[in-house]
């Protein structure tokens, strides 16, 4: 620990002292009221805790996730420089709890350590912030079921995840251990990834999740450079979704990081293109098992569908905002903090709705008190009927249109009303439109092509 500095040392100090109580004073909205047929759960994803967070009037040692800049406008919930402190994150789990929503699940979509430079972690700092996480989430919710993932961060050095059993998996399987079966902590154990049935009552078929380490293709993952199918993830997918088929099964897929192209980055899958392709074609072949698939890493709040070879609608894609309101300082937007609740057909799992609510991060820290608010609703939002990949196909023409008002609106969601004057034209509309529609390689690179040439 000596020698990885005051930083370091600062983090362990901060974690031993994240059990103090905080007051995180909220107001829960009257949130949807499902009919019986209608189940829902919520998504959390990108917690980004950083124990060192608090106020000083030194604004370079606010956060160590801010590496040395000047915090922007540090308050008692965070800033837009710094990583989550606990209060934020505190705040929302008091929020999800007050709103009284009727659950069946939560899935929890990764990264709960800060974004800070390598030296100033390690695998105990990792292992323990996570642990911290996991706690918290049981303690605020004991009876809610919960499906986690693994993010790119939750691990030491950060982006390195393995192929093999580690200590880190070892140490996660076993705090996961409460919401995971016997067999599902086992498959983690070996490379961080898992399935598992949950029978939703009222339903007269269980869903499976498949809990995918897509960590292991992104990008800049060493480990996993040359290897075709690192752990064999990529096969054992495949098996799982086959026996699904057969026997009828209804699947979510969940990860951290996302398929498909980057919404703020041409031409950039976030992870290398050979196992996003090999993926997609997997997605394609069984997209009349999988009824949904749910991400975050981002931090951002968009949505995708996936087109067949014959360009038809066959799967609905959704990438979750983060939690930690973290920019770089070169960024010219970030996002408020987000949660979202979901709804689904209970008979076929098929998506009904979704329920963003987010924390505007000014006014927080300026009235000292955390007012969770609901966003927006997708469906009426965007004028469509229900989250299936016809209506989002819909949805992403509408917002092709030139000069479209609608497309304004998504991409304010985009950034979880961070700021209302930030305007995306031009090729950054482009890079949106392309992204939410086209997956896979060619059919990306042809429709930027196109825009192109309106342009």
């Amino acid at each position: 620990m000596e020698a990885r500095g005051g930083r370091a040392a600062c983090l362990a100090l901060g974690l031993m002292l994240l059990c103090s109580s905080l007051d995180a004073a909220t107001a829960a909205p009257a949130g949807p009221q499902p009919p019986s047929a209608v189940g829902q759960f919520w998504q959390v994803s990108d917690l980004h805790l950083d124990p060192t967070y608090h106020i000083t009037s030194d604004r370079t040692k606010v956060c160590s996730s801010s590496k040395g800049v000047n915090a922007s406008d540090p308050g008692p919930f965070g800033d837009f420089l710094c990583d989550s402190p606990y209060q934020l994150i505190l705040s929302a789990f008091t929020f999800m709890k007050d709103s009284e929503q009727q659950v069946s699940f939560m899935i929890w979509t990764g990264d709960s350590p800060p974004h800070v430079p390598v030296k100033e972690l390690s695998t105990k700092l990792v292992i323990n912030i996570i642990g911290n996480m996991s706690s918290t989430i049981r303690n605020f919710f004991p009876d809610v079921q919960v499906f986690p993932a693994l993010g790119n961060h939750d691990y030491w050095p950060q982006d390195q995840l393995p192929v093999t059993t580690s200590e880190v998996y070892n140490a996660v399987a076993d705090f996961w251990k409460p919401w995971l079966s016997d067999e599902a902590i086992s498959t983690f154990r070996k490379g961080g990834f898992y399935t598992q049935l949950f029978e939703a009552s009222g339903s007269s078929q269980p869903l499976r999740i498949i809990s995918l380490n897509t960590n292991l293709y992104y990008s800049p993952n060493r480990v996993t450079v040359n290897i075709t199918d690192p752990a064999n993830q990529l096969a054992w997918l495949e098996g799982i979704l086959e026996a699904s088929s057969q026997k009828k099964e209804k699947v979510y897929i969940i990860g951290h990081v996302p398929v498909g192209y980057l919404p703020y980055a041409r031409n950039t899958t976030a992870l290398r293109k050979y196992y996003n392709e090999r993926l997609i074609k997997i997605f394609r072949k069984y997209s009349g098992v999988i009824a949904g698939q749910f991400f975050g890493h981002t931090h951002r709040d968009s949505v995708m569908v996936l087109l067949d070879e014959e360009e038809r609608p066959v799967n609905s894609l959704f990438v979750a905002p983060a939690v930690t309101p973290v920019k770089n300082v070169w960024q010219m937007e970030s996002n408020n903090p987000g949660v979202r609740l979901y709804q689904y057909d209970l008979l076929n799992y098929s998506l009904l709705d979704l329920w963003q609510f987010y924390l505007d991060l000014r006014d927080a820290n300026k009235k000292n008190e955390s007012n969770w608010k609901l966003e927006y609703i997708l469906t009426k939002a965007y004028g469509i009927e229900d989250l299936k990949p016809e209506s989002l196909y819909e949805m992403a023409k509408q917002l092709s249109v030139p000069h479209s008002r609608l497309f304004e609106q998504y991409y304010s969601n985009f950034i979880v009303s961070y700021d209302k004057t930030i305007v995306c034209e031009g090729g950054c509309k482009s890079c949106h439109i392309c992204a939410i529609k086209y997956l896979d390689y060619s059919s990306y690179t042809d429709c930027i092509k196109r825009e192109a040439l309106w342009r």
